[in-house]
């Protein structure tokens, strides 16, 4: 069976392939083999300009054509790689034998040679070059995503910012709130996460097997090699790799940095459960209604139905990548002594996390904009909840309650639906029990709430004029 989309074990290659275009050149096995030869590129060149007799600088032309190799490298060259593992059995030493093949009939470059991987273990160029996925993958695929649902949320906020809506506590209706502000709450909280991803320092080593330089050492004992590695690894592209560097380590680099940044986007991930759902939850209560696009189906059997189904596909993958993010946070920053490889098959997953990250917040955004308001929504209207504002004053709890209860058993507020008005009983004749409920003179609500607002409740005023139904005022 030949591989394709439809033939693929993953999703993430299969159906969704489509959809994670932006992260497959940086995650995939392609992009990692393109970042192993840009680290051992760099390397090279940096050691010819480190002063030593025996590799003298590089010409303009050599450096030129070795920065090409990086520039234009291509599917082919992955795939020439990978035909050298096949007999090396080690996919680094692949890497270094593919670049010392491009220096056939270079005599500058054929010289050098044996320059190529001077003093590297594997893993000074695995990190790196994960470092350099990483970096890439957050700055343009994962914080892009982001920052698309930070301006769709800032857009609704402003958009429904006073557009009353009935809240909800512990499953029932609640005080009044606004569209827009209910949307600023989850602004507010993307906004601290997407930060707090950005503010990751994503750091390399380059110090040699087991992190003291000894190779380096045993070849230039008086060279300061820290200080050359830094500079390496500091300086920004192409001349360094424009990370930030480690200074201790074992012979892999700690992965702390990792499990910062992974917990920072299973934070955002986590947070965006959170709205998936509320969303989810204020459809199917019939706040929002869903634009179909044409020839969309929106069930199977049901035609009068719109299922939320990007709201259910992104919670559903925002699962799944935090079940991987977490375990990679957890995992990556243990090895036992200085190296075990446990933590190489793990690292290979990183694009399958991010994968379903992307996936997802592709979803929501594609979800929040087919949204919008259901005006009809009678559960939208919170008229006949605003009586907890009027507990600025020490009198009015109790008889509002009693108003808002008896409203509630009479179905009297609008938007009620038509059965129940069809049905509802005329208004209770003195002596009627009902009528023995209602509120006696000197105690009607509305009087109430205005005493409480002349008392010195800021805002009442505000919210009575908004939310109080007609039939009231």
């Amino acid at each position: 069976m030949s591989l394709s989309t439809i033939t693929a074990l993953s999703p993430l290659d299969g159906r969704y392939a489509p959809k994670l275009a932006p992260l497959r050149p940086i995650m995939s096995e392609h992009g990692y083999m393109h970042r192993r030869v840009q680290v051992e590129v760099t390397w090279f060149i940096a050691l010819s300009d480190a002063g030593f007799a025996e590799f003298k600088p590089l010409t303009p032309g050599a450096r030129a054509y070795l920065l090409g190799l990086v520039k234009n490298f291509s599917e082919a060259d992955t795939q020439a790689i990978k035909d050298i593992e096949k007999t090396t059995n080690h996919d680094v030493k692949a890497v270094e034998y593919w670049i010392k093949s491009k220096f056939e009939a270079r005599p500058e470059l054929e010289k050098a040679a044996e320059f190529v991987h001077f003093a590297c273990t594997s893993e000074d160029i695995n990190n790196t070059s994960h470092a350099l996925q990483l970096r890439a993958g957050r700055d343009q695929v994962v914080l892009p995503s982001l920052d698309r649902i930070v301006l769709k949320l800032r857009e609704m906020a402003h958009l429904y910012a006073d557009v009353p809506m009935l809240s909800r506590t512990h499953g029932q209706t609640a005080s009044p709130t606004t569209v827009g502000k209910e949307m600023a709450n989850v602004l507010m909280r993307l906004q601290g996460a997407v930060e707090r991803i950005a503010a990751v320092k994503i750091m390399g080593k380059m110090n040699g097997a087991v992190g003291n330089y000894n190779a380096h050492l045993s070849a230039w004992p008086e060279f300061d090699w820290e200080a050359f590695a830094r500079r390496v690894i500091e300086t920004p592209e192409p001349e360094g790799l424009g990370l930030t560097f480690q200074p201790y380590s074992i012979q892999i680099e700690p992965h702390d940095y990792m499990a910062e940044l992974f917990d920072a986007v299973a934070r955002a991930n986590t947070m965006l459960i959170d709205l998936s759902r509320d969303i989810w939850g204020y459809v199917s209560l019939g706040y929002f209604k869903q634009r179909l696009k044409a020839g969309e189906i929106g069930s199977s059997t049901m035609p009068h139905k719109v299922n939320p189904i990007d709201f259910e596909n992104a919670e559903g993958n925002l699962g799944l990548a935090n079940a991987l993010l977490r375990h990679l946070s957890e995992k990556l920053p243990i090895s036992r002594w200085q190296r075990d490889l446990t933590d190489c098959t793990v690292l290979r997953n990183i694009g399958v996390a991010l994968g379903y990250a992307t996936l997802a917040y592709t979803s929501l955004l594609t979800g929040l904009n087919k949204l919008e308001l259901n005006e009809g929504s009678p559960g939208r209207r919170p008229g006949r909840v605003v009586g907890s504002a009027g507990r600025a004053h020490p009198d009015c709890h109790a008889p509002l309650r009693r108003a808002g209860r008896l409203r509630e058993a009479q179905g009297s507020h609008a938007g009620q639906d038509r059965h129940r008005r069809s049905t509802a009983r005329p208004d209770p004749q003195p002596g009627h029990s009902a009528a023995r409920k209602r509120p006696p003179a000197g105690h009607d609500p509305r009087q109430l709430y205005w005493q409480g607002g002349r008392a010195g409740a800021a805002g009442l005023t505000f919210y009575f004029k908004l939310f109080w139904p007609p039939a009231l005022i």
